[in-house]
């Protein structure tokens, strides 16, 4: 059996398996793991917050930080365990508050142990709670560290690892260190263990993605999954032998979710590097874009499932899985549903990976960049239906004014669009639509097991996709610029306002000493370059802030060794307007709400609001949105997750607007629900960012006494 039938991709009837577990066991009243409950459904049993008095929530209690920065983020859910909220902040300090009042109980700044001044880049989505007896443990991630603290104390254990903490840049089965590594999601428990995912560059001086697991007691790895697999193991031949031990990424940034009864660990990936062409990694390239399902004690392969074939289109898995109960032809079925950023919802039996819905091969275009290689077939799901529109065509340009139609047709020109699966192209821009960032992203989906229906929000935005001849670059410094920054800030350094800062001019605003620690050390969203080489950041500088001769003469010793790629991609563009408007029709953020027992939609409806466009008279147009929503008992949907700052609740029956509030910034996390002395919570993280002015409040709202 080849390796594309034996993850499940069919063309014919399915044999399925019901399973007699169910979720009964599953304490949906708590809010202590990332995801609320343990099967990461972000669903909460709490029903004192319903449809009938939802509009009376107000403002319980605010934190504030104190430490939020130009640029900063906070895309932290928090957890609560017995009373205690705990957190992060945008220089990821981690704290503990009492979860009726606010009331800070113990703060921890990560370097009282790694040393320095408190500069790590980057976002942190949350933290992990462990338990054995009266041992009770946070742990956490900055920067390349993971770190352990004593959960009632905020001390850190330092019979963990070296002094409470281990170097995630170690133990990856590599003879390199020197990598960008961080883990932005929080690991999950399994007995002893911590299962890790990470962060990584997205070039091709990436380090490799795999899966690793550490006794939370000692620090010490315990097992490790090769995502790109080393010789002699499977899927190694789905690769170009000669090239994969230079090839990175294929990685879990999303977070991942435990079957606790199973001990089955679900994680999601991203593609491999470089992301936008293949040339170096010709073939399948498992486990990149797959679903694995590990044995969580042990790190081996149970099933996998590859939902992009040798991605060149940056279509990472982006949240964790749900964990769902569901009834299809009279069966349950114990299932796990994985969202996409292509729209897509992929559902299949735990323990068998055999899909609950038929999958397609389905042919798709192909590439006519020179070395490229891409798969002939795609797979398809049948159902669930897509939660978003899947095409971006003529009729879909921007229409509500005549000149904005006129603008983004303008910028179009010769772009290559309406098919999701358009290579990138050296002779047309591709539309990519979903776009870089969905789709789905980050906040995942909520399940609600009592209906059997899950929520699911998205961005509904095209971007572009331009790449250029590497053979077009003048020197070394132009060189090293495309491989560390082009992707993100463009080979023309302009940038991706308001998100991403033009790099145009830095000498008026940086000396070299000062932009090298800006290099070295990150800030917001962008991460720490202290990973690459000195005499290379050297010529980095020279070429930012404006010497055109910055590499000129240069030719560096390790040059020759490295792979480049023959074409970059120009950077991460939306399709935008000169005035900033998404360059589709709307909606441009939608929330959507689907029978997981048939894999129909029950409703869309748009999310978000451009209040500049509503005093025009245009109806609400939705917007971007990063951060996931949470479903009650009490018949609700929360969500903020929007650019217009504000946090709303849904009926779940029908997806009306039942209450909405004005945040001090963008809640670009998933609320966390809770009760504590009787009282039902929704709090939220207000760190913006993404666009938007940045913050630094925790927002707890519950019913007046």
């Amino acid at each position: 059996m080849n390796l594309r039938s034996s993850i499940g991709l069919l063309f014919s009837s399915i044999l399925f398996f019901s399973c007699e577990k169910n979720n009964d066991t599953i304490d949906y009243s708590g809010w202590g793991h990332y995801g609320g409950s343990e099967d990461g459904a972000r669903y909460s049993s709490l029903a004192q917050i319903t449809k009938d008095n939802v509009a009376q929530l107000d403002v319980a209690w605010t934190y504030h930080t104190g430490d939020a920065t130009e640029r900063s983020q906070i895309q932290c859910q928090p957890i609560v365990v017995n009373g205690i909220l705990y957190g992060s902040t945008p220089k990821l300090h981690v704290f503990a508050l009492d979860a009726a009042s606010g009331e800070e109980m113990w703060r921890f700044d990560p370097f009282q142990v790694l040393g320095g001044e408190n500069s790590w880049a980057g976002t942190n989505r949350g933290v992990t709670y462990w338990e054995s007896g009266e041992d009770q443990r946070i742990l956490f991630t900055a920067g390349n560290w993971l770190l352990a603290l004593h959960a009632m104390t905020g001390e850190p254990v330092m019979d963990f690892g070296d002094q409470g903490k281990v170097d995630l840049r170690k133990d990856l089965d590599t003879d390199l260190e020197d990598f960008l590594i961080v883990s932005n999601t929080p690991g999950v428990v399994y007995q002893d263990l911590l299962i890790m995912g990470m962060r990584l560059s997205e070039g091709l001086d990436a380090a490799p993605g795999h899966v690793r697991a550490y006794n939370i007691k000692t620090g010490k790895r315990e097992w490790i999954f090769h995502t790109i697999p080393h010789e002699g193991e499977p899927g190694y031949e789905t690769w170009d032998p000669k090239y994969i031990k230079q090839i990175g990424a294929a990685n879990n940034w999303a977070g991942m979710v435990v079957d606790q009864d199973r001990g089955i660990v679900f994680v999601p990936t991203g593609s491999a590097t470089y992301d936008f062409w293949g040339g170096y990694r010709h073939g399948d390239n498992l486990y990149a874009n797959s679903l694995l399902a590990l044995d969580a004690k042990t790190g081996e392969r149970i099933w996998h499932f590859q939902a992009v074939h040798h991605d060149v289109w940056d279509r990472d898995f982006p949240a964790p899985p749900n964990l769902i109960r569901i009834q299809k032809d009279g069966k349950w079925f114990d299932a796990v549903a994985q969202i996409s950023k292509q729209g897509m919802t992929y559902v299949f039996d735990r323990e068998t990976g055999e899909p609950i819905w038929p999958i397609v091969e389905t042919p798709v275009p192909q590439s006519t960049l020179g070395g490229e290689k891409t798969s002939p077939t795609q797979p398809i799901p049948t159902l669930p239906e897509p939660f978003m529109n899947l095409v971006f065509e003529e009729k879909d340009i921007l229409n509500l004014k005549p000149e904005w139609h006129s603008d983004i047709r303008q910028q179009l020109g010769n772009a290559k669009m309406g098919d999701t699966w358009l290579p990138p192209s050296a002779e047309n821009p591709v539309v990519l639509f979903p776009g870089m960032d969905g789709g789905g992203e980050w906040g995942g989906a909520a399940f609600d097991p009592t209906n059997q229906t899950m929520y699911i929000n998205a961005n509904q935005i095209p971007w572009m996709i331009e790449m250029t001849p590497n053979a077009s670059f003048g020197n070394v410094g132009q060189s090293i610029y495309t491989n560390y920054c082009g992707n993100c800030h463009g080979l023309e350094r302009k940038g991706n306002a308001p998100a991403i800062p033009s790099l145009v001019g830095l000498k008026e605003k940086y000396t070299p000493d000062s932009l090298d620690l800006l290099l070295q050390k990150g800030r917001g969203a962008m991460p720490a370059f202290a990973h690459i080489s000195r005499e290379e950041r050297l010529i980095l500088l020279d070429f930012l802030l404006g010497k055109s001769d910055a590499g000129d003469k240069q030719e560096l010793e390790s040059e020759s060794s490295k792979l480049n790629p023959q074409y970059y991609m120009n950077g991460y563009k939306r399709l935008v307007t000169n005035e900033g408007l998404y360059g589709s029709n709307p909606p441009w953020g939608l929330l959507t709400a689907i029978d997981m027992n048939t894999g129909k939609k029950k409703w869309q409806v748009t999310l978000g609001e451009i209040d500049s466009l509503s005093a025009q008279g245009f109806a609400p147009t939705g917007t971007e949105n990063y951060g996931g929503p949470v479903a009650t008992a009490g018949g609700l949907v929360f969500i903020a997750a929007t650019k217009d700052e504000k946090i709303r609740a849904f009926d779940q029956e029908t997806g009306k607007i039942l209450w909405e509030a004005k945040l001090p910034a963008a809640g670009h996390g998933t609320p966390a629900v809770y009760e504590k002395n009787g009282k039902q919570y929704l709090v939220i993280a207000c760190g913006g960012g993404k666009g938007t002015k940045s913050g630094d409040a925790y927002v707890a709202f519950a019913l007046p006494d």
